[in-house]
């Protein structure tokens, strides 16, 4: 049954500002990136992506790739060429997923529900779009690795948005099935 919460739309909706407004965003992601670091707005997730890239290279450990961490840098070691550097930037970390996982819960999460089922509901979908932009680090690597950094960057500039937007449709199609009560329900 579906119910007056709507998460998909707005979901769809960000997402068509995000692919709107993405060649301008990789455009001026240098630019945005270094006015961040001046004005000391990056900082705090700079202190998340040493933490991300130690997780993205574990998990390209477990499909068979060696790479190592430095502080927010990934190194990935090549067979036979020399190491593969990339950069874990706090634009890089998936802020803007966030954001979007944010927008998604204010529509995603209005009615009465109980606390315990919002809290769940935030777990969740917090959980996972971490784990989503992990794996995107880990593609990025995989692609740099195997098919070179230009390609890699596309990746990175815009597949990333796109597997986030299909990650947040996932995740709410699953919340409203699994966690969030139907109407009628005794929640």
């Amino acid at each position: 049954m579906l119910s007056d919460r709507r998460p998909s739309a707005v979901v769809l909706a960000g997402a068509a500002l995000l692919l709107l407004a993405l060649p301008l965003v990789a455009t001026f992601d240098d630019l945005l990136a270094v006015g961040a670091v001046q004005t000391g707005l990056a900082g705090p997730l700079d202190a998340v992506a040493p933490l991300e890239a130690r997780m993205a290279a574990a998990l390209l450990g477990w499909v068979g790739l060696r790479a190592g961490v430095s502080g927010p840098m990934l190194v990935l070691a090549v067979p036979h060429a020399a190491p593969i550097t990339l950069w874990i930037t706090w634009n890089c970390v998936g802020w803007q997923s966030l954001v979007l996982f944010g927008i998604s819960l204010a529509t995603g999460l209005r009615g009465g529900l109980r606390w315990d089922v919002r809290v769940q509901v935030v777990l969740a979908g917090l959980t996972g779009t971490v784990l989503v932009n992990v794996l995107r680090m880990a593609v990025v690597a995989i692609v740099a690795t195997v098919v070179g950094s230009h390609t890699a960057v596309l990746l990175h500039d815009y597949g990333g948005t796109l597997l986030v937007v299909a990650w947040l449709l996932a995740f709410w199609a699953g919340a409203d099935r699994w966690l969030l009560p139907g109407e009628g329900s005794a929640a």
